[in-house]
Formats: C-alpha cells, structure tokens, sequence
C-alpha cells in the first residue's frame, strides 16, 4: 500500500490570516508559486520510491529509480537555498523537514530490500573481537547519510550493481552520425537515451528504446527533428527529461511521468507530456503541452503555450485536467499578466494532417522541409 507523507504546512505558508480579499494576488505571489511546485515534485518523488519495490534489480532498474529519486531530492533541497531571497526562515526549515522526511522513506524502502540474514553454526571456539568494516574512499554517501556509518541507499545500490554484469557502453551518438536518412537509433543495450551534438539530423527513437526511458537528456542541437514518441507510447514513459540548448529544432519528447526541465532553447518548438515542466532562460519558442500542474518558466521570452495534439495524447491524460495555459512566471511579480509568455493563437498552431503526415515521417522530405512545414525555418 502506497504511504504518502504529510507536508506540516497549508499553502497559505506563513501567512493564515488571508482573507478572501487577499486570494486573487495569490496567483502573483512566489511563495504560493514555490509551494505548489515543491508540492508537485514531492508527490513526484513519493511515486518513484513507492514504486521501487516493483522494479526488478536485475539490469540495474531499481538502481536506475533510485538515482532518479536521489538526483531528485537533490534538486529540491537545492531549489529551497535559492528560493531563500523570498521564503521565509520558518518556511525555509518546513520545507527542509519535508525533503528529510522524504530521504528517510527513501532509506527506509531501500533497506527492506536487504536480504535476510541465514542461520549458521557458530564454532565454540574464543570470538573475534568484532571490526568495523574498512571505508571504501571510492563510495559515495548521499546528503542526507552524512555522519551516519551506513546508508541503506548505497547498500541497495551495492547489491544491484552485484547482479549484473557491466558490459560495454555502446555509442549510440557515434552510430547516429554514420546512418543516412531518417535516424532509429536502437537504444536496446542502453538504461538511459542521451543525444547531444547533432545538427541537421531527422531521429525517430523506435519501439526497441523502450528500455532506456528510465531517464532521457537532449543536448546541443541544431536544426533537428527528434521524435521520442513511440519508446514512451508502447513502453515505460521517461522518468525524468532534460532538453538544453536547442535551436531551430522540433522536440516531440513524448511522455514524462516526472519533471521536464528545459533550459536554453532557441526557436524551437516542443511537445511533450508530463507532470511537471519548468523552463528556464528560452526564448521565442513553442510549446504544445499536457502538464498535471502550472508549467513554470524563469529568465524566458516569446514563450507560446498550445495544448498537446490530439494524434499524441494518450487515453489516461485525457481524464487529467491539463494545465497547459496556467503558466507562472517567477521571474513576473506583478498583478497584470506576464509579457514573456501567450498562448498560441489557434489559426498559428501546426495542424493535424502535418503532425501526422510530415512530422511522423516522409521519405520524400527532409528534416529542412519538416522544420519549414512547423514553421520553424
């Protein structure tokens, strides 16, 4: 049965005398922002630990998932510090109570997965004194461990990485470079899909990728189409995605279960699915989303907002609200809207027949005529 953990704290923060006056500037305010992001991610993170126990350690899968969640509490603790300009020190020290709470469930989960200990006959003979274990200086200890002898994180970690063997890495990003045509890129032996410095290539990710969605990071393109669409469709969604500097490209990402953060990106255009997406430092580019909450965007310009296309919806999403247009700028504290973002006027949006005809793939164009057709060129 899945635990989720209490969060000691209302959305109102530090603030409990709101009166209904006050709840329109909520909207503007960024500690009500924050807390609803910080919100978003915790629930996040509570569904990849919970879900640890169904993922088989063979293969390095359930050590994937808590690289993830670690990667992830990280990223939160982090977000707290920078956020301290406008939270306050007792909201500060809630926050932090709420990632410590979520670092000892990931302890505590990881933990159960110790095997148990078997019976042994013990000679009669005089004991050893017992010994500490000698400390490997090549282990890691996660933040939220220092001081302790043990962590229970890197024991499972351990005991994954025990039963399999490493084999070696295969360069996806060199085999990319060697294929004519439309890319398909097999991702089979990978646990993870990077693709990064490419310019002027057409990659469609095929069903056989479907294994390596545990994380996905695009880097350094341009003029790119890449369609992630179907590895994320027939198989396991992306844990996680990162998209950073991109230009005059097109990014079907495909689902996200988690977050999506896209950073640096340049007449572009996006479409994507996910829980949650933060973008920050972008400008002039299109984004056509299904996000479970507000979408967040930071140091952004010329943003454009459109809801997910039909053709790439899936059946659950559709019985989510989907907040595509109710976007918070941090970096926009005023009470009118924000000018760095709109949404995209109907008559501009791509239609159906070129998602479906163009994008999706025609040996007769290529990737300059797709980009043309989305009108990014």
């Amino acid at each position: 049965m899945e635990t989720q953990l209490f969060i000691p704290f209302s959305s109102n923060l530090t603030h409990p005398h709101l009166n209904e006056g006050m709840a329109s500037r909520k909207v503007s305010d960024p500690k009500e922002r924050f807390f609803r992001s910080f919100q978003v991610e915790v629930t996040a993170i509570q569904s990849q630990i919970d879900d640890l126990a169904t993922l088989s350690p063979a293969g390095g899968e359930r050590q994937d998932c808590i690289d993830s969640v670690l990667a992830g509490i990280s990223r939160l603790s982090n977000e707290v510090m920078d956020a301290g300009d406008y939270i306050p020190a007792y909201d500060q020290r809630t926050y932090s109570q709420a990632i410590k709470a979520l670092t000892e469930k990931l302890n505590e989960t990881t933990a159960s997965f110790a095997p148990k200990s078997r019976f042994q006959f013990k000679s009669k003979g005089k004991k050893a004194a017992p010994t500490e274990p000698e400390a490997d200086p090549r282990q890691r200890t996660s933040f939220s461990n220092v001081g302790s002898k043990q962590s229970p994180v890197m024991d499972a970690a351990r005991r994954d990485a025990e039963t399999s063997k490493p084999s070696p890495a295969k360069d996806y990003n060199e085999e990319l470079e060697q294929q004519s045509g439309v890319r398909k890129p097999s991702f089979s032996d990978a646990k993870s899909i990077a693709i990064y410095d490419h310019s002027g290539l057409h990659i469609m990710l095929p069903s056989t990728a479907s294994r390596a969605t545990s994380s996905g990071s695009l880097t350094d393109l341009m003029r790119c189409v890449v369609d992630m669409t179907v590895p994320t469709s027939t198989g396991a969604p992306f844990a996680g995605l990162a998209l950073k500097n991109i230009k005059q490209s097109l990014i079907v990402a495909g689902h996200v279960a988690g977050p999506v953060h896209i950073t640096g990106l340049e007449n572009t255009t996006v479409v994507v699915a996910a829980r949650q997406v933060r973008i920050h430092e972008c400008k002039n580019v299109d984004v056509y989303l299904h996000c479970a909450s507000h979408p967040i965007i930071e140091d952004c310009s010329g943003m454009r907002f459109a809801p997910l296309p039909e053709l790439y919806a899936k059946r659950s999403e559709a019985e989510e609200k989907n907040q595509w247009d109710q976007v918070d700028d941090f970096k926009w504290l005023k009470s009118e809207p924000s000018p760095n973002w709109s949404t995209l006027p109907e008559e501009q949006r791509i239609q159906a027949d070129i998602w479906k005809n163009s994008v999706c793939g025609s040996p007769s164009l290529s990737t300059v005529d797709i980009l043309r057709r989305v009108g990014v060129l």
